[in-house]
């Protein structure tokens, strides 16, 4: 093992941008005018650059015309729509915080969220499959039905003013979206061209709730000058240009959509394609194949879903040739049938975190198939990482220790919460992102686990990435989660939760001889349970704390 030291940083020739999200939209809408801006099939839209900014420039011109001001947040309560994405370019341009707040969100958490950070307008849809926004809503705020629009005192959401409903049908005290669009008319545009000389790319620009596991969840705060640079460095790596369609099935309200999707898309002057308000892999293959995308997005379920699909040959898929595979790692053979059925060739893979805006890490094209499964790439250009050990001290390559990023991607901090901010970032702006990983001599990256989910039996570290990419040699593993649960005896033991392929059938004794035939002893899951599916988030982030929970419960720990 080399005694070189696990720092890395992005050396490049590529500047800094020094955009707001503003005078981004402004400069690519110049340069591209009439190429293809976004596509959102289940809504019948298609906008040209010239026809999206005109449009974003209304929605920004009418939410200064509402009476919000310089600094206001304005929540985005929804799933994938054309309105996310104007609304995602006009709040900063009009000097608004964006506040995204999860489609999935029940009643305490969408309290907490709005308050938390002191929304002063809401943006929803009536209903989305079994979430009735609308009846949430007015569950917390029982006065907007005698309120007038803009007028709202709701004791238990005392900031918020303005509900916004992304309907044609009138609600009691609420503007429909096409009058909040109506508003941007000629004075408000002067206003509003007024209002952007005085934004600066420094300003807080977007607040996105991270998805902790334990305690409230917190809002990380993002500038311009972090979401435009990342957005510009993940379309770089993935050789984005103005003739690229990039189908985007992940959702907004997170950083995989919003950044990674429509960010990249924008500084490139490239489509965004959006199949749907959620998830659906039937819409998902039907879209790239009518539209003819060279680019699709997912974390591994996704194209796991697509590739299994009982139609998937049906489509063409031949013009596809990048995205990219976020979220979790990704098996090697699903990647190799990404590569080989799906045509994507260039699919890269992307590694960080909601505070970093959130890219560190990315594979890039010319990178070997096996470096897009054993490891995150190398460091995206102009940021730093460091590997430290418990001490802080930087770890030889090779060595386990937790990554550290510092550069114009670390976040200004989480939201009126400066002791949380002081627990991640540092006095020198590194900050500590609670992952374990390796660097190597080449400088690739390797996320080896968490360091909190390091299982611990009986004094010897066990990480689950290491036994889950075991399981999947196993051919009727489809799918693999490991995880620990609490031991009297050893203080933790190994668990496995496995999806089956279609039509497979394995005991628990069939997958625990398997793995004592390869793996030591303590690494061989004491656990074993066949499920249909895991618990996921909305962006497709296995919860392994809610499936310790229920291997808790059902052994009575």
């Amino acid at each position: 093992m080399s005694e070189a030291p696990s720092y890395v940083h992005g050396a490049s020739v590529q500047p800094l941008l020094g955009d707001t999200v503003g005078s981004l939209i402004d400069r690519i809408a110049a340069a591209h005018p009439g190429r293809p801006a976004l596509v959102v099939r289940a809504q019948g839209v298609r906008l040209s650059y010239r026809e999206f900014h005109a449009e974003v420039e209304r929605v920004a011109a009418g939410l200064l015309a509402l009476g919000l001001v310089r600094g206001d947040r304005v929540g985005i309560w929804s799933p994938n729509r054309a309105e996310w994405v104007l609304l995602q370019f006009a709040a900063p341009k009009a000097g608004l915080v964006l506040v995204n707040i999860n489609p999935a969100y029940r009643l305490h958490e969408l309290e907490y969220s709005l308050n938390k950070v002191g929304c002063r307008a809401l943006v929803l849809p009536r209903r989305f499959k079994t979430s009735h926004y609308l009846d949430i809503l007015a569950e917390l705020a029982p006065e907007l039905a005698v309120s007038a629009p803009g007028q709202l005192h709701a004791a238990r959401l005392p900031t918020l003013r303005e509900v916004i409903l992304l309907d044609d049908e009138a609600a009691p005290g609420m503007r429909g979206w096409r009058q909040l669009v109506a508003l941007g008319d000629a004075a408000a545009l002067a206003r509003l061209h007024a209002a952007e000389r005085e934004l600066g790319f420094d300003d807080p620009v977007n607040i996105q709730f991270t998805s902790g596991t334990t305690g409230a969840p917190k809002g990380a705060t993002l500038t311009h000058h972090n979401i435009v640079n990342n957005g510009w460095f993940i379309g770089e790596a993935m050789r984005l240009t103005e003739h690229d369609r990039l189908c985007i099935p992940v959702p907004f309200y997170h950083c995989f959509g919003m950044v990674l999707g429509n960010l990249a898309c924008v500084t490139h002057g490239a489509c965004m394609v959006i199949p749907g308000e959620g998830f659906d892999a039937l819409a998902t293959l039907e879209t790239v194949a009518a539209e003819k995308c060279t680019g699709l997005h997912g974390v591994p379920t996704m194209f796991i879903a697509e590739l299994e699909h009982p139609r998937f040959a049906e489509f063409d898929l031949s013009t596809l040739r990048t995205g990219i595979m976020a979220g979790s790692p990704c098996p090697i053979e699903v990647m190799r049938r990404v590569v080989g059925e799906m045509h994507l060739g260039e699919i890269t893979i992307a590694y960080g975190m909601t505070e970093t805006s959130p890219v560190s890490f990315q594979t890039v094209p010319d990178d070997p198939l096996e470096r897009r499964v054993d490891s995150v790439g190398r460091i995206h250009p102009q940021l730093e990482v460091k590997l430290v050990d418990e001490r802080g001290r930087i770890v030889p390559r090779g060595t386990p220790g937790e990554l550290c990023t510092r550069g114009y991607s670390v976040m200004l901090g989480y939201w009126e919460d400066a002791e949380r901010t002081r627990e991640v970032i540092d006095e020198a702006r590194w900050m500590h992102t609670g992952d374990l990983a390796t660097l190597d001599a080449d400088g690739y990256c390797r996320i080896v686990g968490r360091l909190k989910d390091m299982i611990i039996r009986g004094g010897e570290n066990i990480s689950p990435r290491e036994v889950e990419e075991f399981l999947y040699t196993y051919p009727k593993v489809l799918d693999v989660q490991v995880f620990g649960v609490p031991d009297a005896k050893f203080g933790e033991q190994v668990c496995a939760w496995i999806r089956l392929r279609d039509g497979a059938t394995a005991s628990v004794a069939e997958i625990q001889d398997y793995c004592r035939h390869h793996l030591a002893y303590y690494k061989v899951p004491h656990y074993v349970r066949f499920v249909d599916a895991f618990p996921m988030t909305v962006t497709g982030k296995v919860q392994k704390y809610l499936m310790r929970e229920a291997m808790v419960a059902e052994l009575g720990l």
